[in-house]
């Protein structure tokens, strides 16, 4: 055989030796190795070279900071993995990905505060989990989402706060078909010490609301009302600086609220719609010139002016309902002035027309219709005597009783909750009041520090019973009913110098969205969006 022969006879046989050589470095310096399992303590940082077909590994006061996504994607077939007295207090998504083997996973004895809510995905054969005794006060929603395969998780020894953040866990707690021990509460203190798995998730209230700036309409504005018409929502403002009332529709392109008709109506104090098939009609109570009524026989025409209420009864109007009598519509106007008195219209054909005179010379400034064992009744509030409340009978509304310990009511509203009848009652100096019906009188139940009010009105927006009580000087208070305790508690305050002595309020559900709007008197009509929090996510 020639030199070359040789030559190349040796190179195979030295790329031979090469091809079998076992691979260096499987086994870092920090670690000690056998076929299948490392343990590594006191590394720096987190070990890597290690055989691909590593089945069991241990980490021990390493020295990692935390768990990024992917840090075990070059030892894809292990079935255990344990770290203790570790460091690293976060643990990232996605920090266990491609272990998709992994039977076990015990992270113990560490300074853990923070675990990402898709840290443990993919772990599709997760039988084994423990997070004992670490730093944790607690977990994200989610966390265990997708391993459907655990048998056993062990959450004891940290230090969970037993609010909001807790209760998805005691809602997953019942579905699992795994053994968990939750441990015990470490605040807040008058949970301290209690087993989390005895907590009864009824006691955590997590939903909450919230009421954001939206948008801003134009001119100042008295009143505000919103109805519905050939299946969409608008909304009309009196706005009697302007000399209008403005019904608003839904853009739904740019997801605002736009003008899309304006009725003549100079010193307008309240705009009142009424909604009969086809047929749309709003009443224009005007300061002076007359009231109105506006009507638009069916959606293909334009409102226009039919008729000029009552003029020689209707001489300073200052609020105006509507409310259905025996079956048939009719509009009651709060009348001010010295000689005039409220009137009750009712529909004749085409128009209204007075049907009853009341409360004749007190100066009337508010009207409000309600249902009190099963009657129709109006309450009218004046500037000369108490609110008064009056019951519909034989087809003309009688006096019944006034309000006892009520001096100096601007206006009423009223609201139902769990079957009972309450009235918030609206005064400009002094304490305004909540109260209750008993059944033959309205009983005092609560109080709340006003000044400056000109209104004082509840609103039911989804499953809230809201009440917001206006300033004209400072911020303006809204309030929620809690059926617990049956009173009026604090949620929010709306403020200067955005929402500016508000007159009114009204709320509308469009798109899927609920929205607030506040009339106000010395400043453009505010509308706000109302939001549902979830405070335990």
């Amino acid at each position: 055989m020639g030199g070359a022969g040789i030559l190349l006879l040796l190179l195979l046989l030295l790329a031979g030796v090469e091809a079998w050589r076992p691979p260096k470095g499987k086994c870092p310096l920090s670690c000690s190795c056998s076929k299948d399992s490392a343990l590594c303590e006191g590394s720096p940082e987190l070990p890597e070279s290690f055989s691909p077909t590593l089945l069991s590994l241990s980490l021990v006061r390493t020295g990692v900071s935390q768990l990024k996504a992917g840090s075990f994607l070059r030892v894809p077939s292990l079935h255990l993995l344990l770290f203790t007295s570790n460091s690293f207090s976060v643990i990232e998504d996605d920090a266990f990905a491609g272990l998709s083997h992994l039977q076990y996973l015990f992270i113990e004895d560490n300074k853990i505060g923070s675990i990402s809510k898709n840290a443990l995905r993919g772990l599709r054969s997760l039988t084994h989990l423990s997070l004992a005794n670490n730093h944790l006060e607690s977990l994200p929603r989610f966390l265990f989402r997708g391993l459907e395969t655990l048998t056993h998780v062990d959450l004891r020894g940290n230090p969970f706060q037993c609010d909001c953040r807790v209760l998805w866990l005691l809602q997953w707690l019942p579905t699992v078909n795994a053994s968990v021990g939750t441990g015990t509460c470490a605040g807040p203190a008058t949970l301290t010490h209690m087993q989390l798995r005895h907590l009864d998730p009824k006691i955590f209230k997590c939903r909450a609301i919230e009421l954001s700036w939206f948008q801003t309409v134009g001119e100042s504005a008295l009143d505000v009302e919103s109805f519905s018409y050939q299946g969409e929502p608008y909304m009309v403002l009196a706005q009697p600086f302007a000399g209008r009332c403005l019904i608003l529709s839904w853009d739904y392109s740019l997801q605002r609220f736009r003008p899309e008709e304006e009725l003549a109506a100079p010193s307008v104090v309240s705009c009142q719609p009424l909604v009969l098939g086809p047929s749309l009609f709003v009443l224009a109570a005007r300061l002076w010139g007359g009231s109105q009524l506006w009507t638009r026989p069916n959606p293909s025409l334009r409102l226009a002016a039919t008729q000029t209420l009552a003029p020689r009864q209707l001489l300073r109007p200052n609020d105006a309902e509507l409310l259905w009598l025996d079956g048939q519509p009719c509009f009651v106007v709060a009348d001010a002035s010295k000689a005039g008195s409220t009137t009750l219209l009712c529909q004749e054909g085409s128009g209204f027309y007075p049907r009853q005179s009341l409360h004749a010379w007190h100066r009337d400034t508010d009207a409000e219709a309600l249902e009190l064992n099963g009657r129709p009744h109006l309450l009218l509030a004046s500037a000369s005597q108490r609110p008064v409340l009056f019951q519909w009978v034989d087809g003309r509304f009688e006096r019944r009783t006034d309000i006892p310990e009520a001096e100096d009511v601007y206006a009423t509203h009223h609201f139902q909750a769990a079957g009972e009848v309450f009235l918030c009652l609206t005064r400009y100096i002094g304490d305004s009041m909540v109260m209750r019906w008993d059944g033959s009188m309205f009983r005092l139940l609560q109080q709340l520090r006003s000044r400056g009010t000109h209104v004082f009105q509840p609103l039911l927006i989804t499953r809230d019973q809201l009440a917001i009580l206006g300033s004209d000087f400072a911020f303006s208070r809204v309030y929620r009913l809690e059926p617990d305790k049956g009173l009026l508690e604090p949620l929010q305050e709306l403020g200067p110098p955005a929402l500016v002595a508000p007159r009114a309020f009204a709320h509308i559900t469009v798109a899927g969205r609920r929205f607030l709007f506040a009339a106000c008197f010395k400043g453009p009509t505010q509308i706000y969006q109302h939001h549902e929090l979830d405070l335990s996510a």
